[in-house]
């Protein structure tokens, strides 16, 4: 498969936690876990609400484009000329629950922030296991 010159990258990262996907969407809507495993924040899961993720090194811009319960979050993420999309995607198994995140947006010429999200969701996702982990 070729890739041109215009098309846009995903970072995706899946996992399967030993958790249900209620106790998941906890941790992705609840703004005092978000600011465990991501960064300050002042989210809402409410459609069109805009909110922002605060870290030491700015602060990223975003938007909720799609809330369904327990199963899919959606908004934008906008920060340094970036222009992207994050979608959270729970899926029932029978040990818990697959969580797959994809952040789609990120133009060719982006490598640096492709790359930069391709590590900081490792990390975030270990976070977010240990905040699942410790959440009862």
């Amino acid at each position: 498969m070729t890739s041109s010159a215009t098309e846009a990258l995903s970072v995706i990262v899946e996992r399967d936690v030993p958790y249900p996907p209620e106790k998941v969407w906890r941790a992705l809507t609840q703004p005092h876990l978000i600011e465990e495993w991501l960064m300050k924040n002042d989210f809402k899961p409410v459609v069109d609400h805009r909110f922002k993720l605060r870290a030491d090194w700015g602060a990223v811009d975003c938007q909720v484009l799609a809330v369904e319960p327990n199963k899919t979050l959606s908004y934008t993420w906008a920060a340094y000329g970036l222009e992207s999309v994050v979608m959270w995607t729970l899926t029932p198994t029978n040990t818990g629950t697959r969580l797959r995140m994809e952040q789609s947006g990120f133009r060719p010429d982006q490598q640096q922030a492709y790359q930069g999200a391709r590590g900081g969701w490792q990390r975030f996702f270990g976070a977010l296991e240990q905040v699942l982990a410790k959440e009862d």
